[in-house]
């Protein structure tokens, strides 16, 4: 792991090493509140909230909006601690990957043990919350979801695996089972159909990124996909799992947390889904990867957003 030298004193008594002689990171000015954010992925924690926020939507009850607020808050902060704990861990590839060596610990704004220390407190905290004011199942859900991300995927499966993205994917499907659980205090297969939604999306929207960061990967040695099987059969796999995808998106209105309308937005999406996975297994240019990326996201978030205009629906009816 990296390591960022937190003392100055020289090794006479009384003296001080120069400003000069500090490493960089040593030099580097005092972490910022962005900064902190920054450890948090709050891109990536937007999509988590917003999965989290539908499973409390579609969910039988409800809850009074302050606890409500509250839950949320703590789905995003664990996220949040997730992806502090992750950039603890991973500093050292961090570092030499284009994408994220301009993340805090790598820029030395942030000392590994203090990233580590952030993220512990908020995993114990948003838990420890979620449990006291909601319920013990949402707590427990939301404790698996932290774990899974830093054990499972992060420490376990990252380094060793092409398949750590199919399994520790897992981790970022929770946050609606997590939603459901909040409401009703347990877990239903229409939160398990939302699950295996997003955990289904995973492996097609991940390595539609990693095609065209691949040369990152392997200067890193992360066995990512394309890396250890190459580009061309990448592509197969994405243009598998994204036809096994279809089906499971159907998987909110089998169950009845979709309606008629969120079975033609799905329809719709699943359409174009296809159609950019045809093109990145037709075309080995990284524009076809990079476009299919992006509507992934736009993808998830219509699919869910069409869930919670129906649920609002319903509510004012």
């Amino acid at each position: 792991m990296m390591a960022y030298p937190k003392a100055v004193s020289g090794g006479v008594a009384g003296a001080t090493t120069s400003v000069e002689a500090l490493p960089r990171e040593a030099m580097a000015p005092a972490a910022t509140v962005a900064d902190y954010i920054a450890l948090l992925k709050p891109r990536v924690m937007s999509l988590v909230v917003f999965t989290g926020l539908v499973g409390m939507a579609v969910a039988p009850g409800q809850l009074h909006p302050i606890l409500a607020f509250t839950a949320l808050l703590c789905i995003a902060v664990g996220a949040g601690a997730s992806g502090a704990i992750n950039m603890w861990y991973d500093a050292d590839i961090d570092a030499g990957m284009a994408r994220t060596r301009g993340r805090p610990i790598p820029r030395g704004r942030i000392a590994p043990g203090e990233a580590l220390g952030f993220g512990a407190t908020l995993a114990v905290g948003s838990t420890v919350v979620m449990g006291l004011l909601m319920n013990l199942v949402a707590a427990a859900l939301l404790a698996l979801t932290i774990a899974f991300y830093v054990f499972v995927y992060t420490i376990w499966l990252k380094r060793r695996t092409p398949q750590n993205i199919v399994i520790g994917g897992a981790a970022g499907a929770f946050p609606p089972m997590i939603g459901w659980a909040a409401v009703t205090g347990h877990v239903g297969l229409p939160s398990l159909a939302l699950f295996a939604l997003i955990f289904m999306w995973t492996p097609p929207h991940f390595w539609a990124l990693a095609l065209y960061r691949s040369g990152d990967y392997a200067k890193v040695g992360v066995p990512m996909l394309p890396v250890v099987a190459g580009p061309r059969e990448t592509r197969r796999q994405i243009l598998i799992y994204t036809l096994l995808l279809i089906p499971v998106s159907y998987g909110p209105w089998f169950f009845g947390i979709g309606g008629s309308f969120y079975a033609a937005v799905a329809g719709v999406l699943d359409a174009l889904l296809l159609l950019a996975a045809v093109r990145v297994w037709r075309d080995a240019s990284d524009r076809p990867a990079k476009q299919m990326f992006g509507f992934s996201i736009l993808y998830l978030f219509l699919l869910f957003a069409a869930l919670l205009a129906e649920a609002l629906v319903r509510v004012s009816a």
